[in-house]
């Protein structure tokens, strides 16, 4: 798709990567509870492959600490967000240029975007040239 990427801001309350994720993929930014319980349940689901060792607390305690509305996400949760939509998540950090790309090795056919500034997560959207002023793609 040809365009410019624009930043869509999203508000800093601490579930900014959660509702950066559902801005890109269901154009609501204020899935922050709901994409917590799909965290909560996914890990919950499978304690062997979310281990303490894996996680730095145990199965129970994560699942009880993401569902607090006052924690981040980080990689874990954009991890789990990658396999629940069955999109790629690409996080570009600006402060270390670098980029994490999250379910790349499910060959998913779409890929949203994210920027990370080392505290907060925004919104990426591609936004046609032609029609720049009234048409973004999410």
């Amino acid at each position: 798709m040809e365009g410019m990427v624009v930043r869509r801001v999203i508000p800093s309350d601490n579930g900014c990567l959660f509702n950066a994720v559902g801005y890109v993929m269901d154009h609501d930014q204020k899935k922050a509870p709901e994409l917590r319980q799909v965290i909560a349940a996914t890990v919950a689901s499978d304690p062997t492959k979310y281990s303490e060792a894996f996680l730095g607390k145990s199965n129970e305690e994560y699942c009880a600490w993401i569902l607090d509305s006052e924690k981040w996400g980080g990689a874990i949760e954009l991890s789990i967000l990658a396999d629940y939509y069955g999109r790629e998540i690409a996080a570009y950090d600006i402060q270390t240029t670098r980029c994490d790309l999250y379910g790349q090795e499910k060959k998913y056919s779409e890929r949203i975007m994210l920027i990370y500034d080392g505290l907060h997560y925004d919104a990426l959207a591609v936004c046609g040239l032609i029609q720049f002023m009234s048409i973004c793609y999410f």
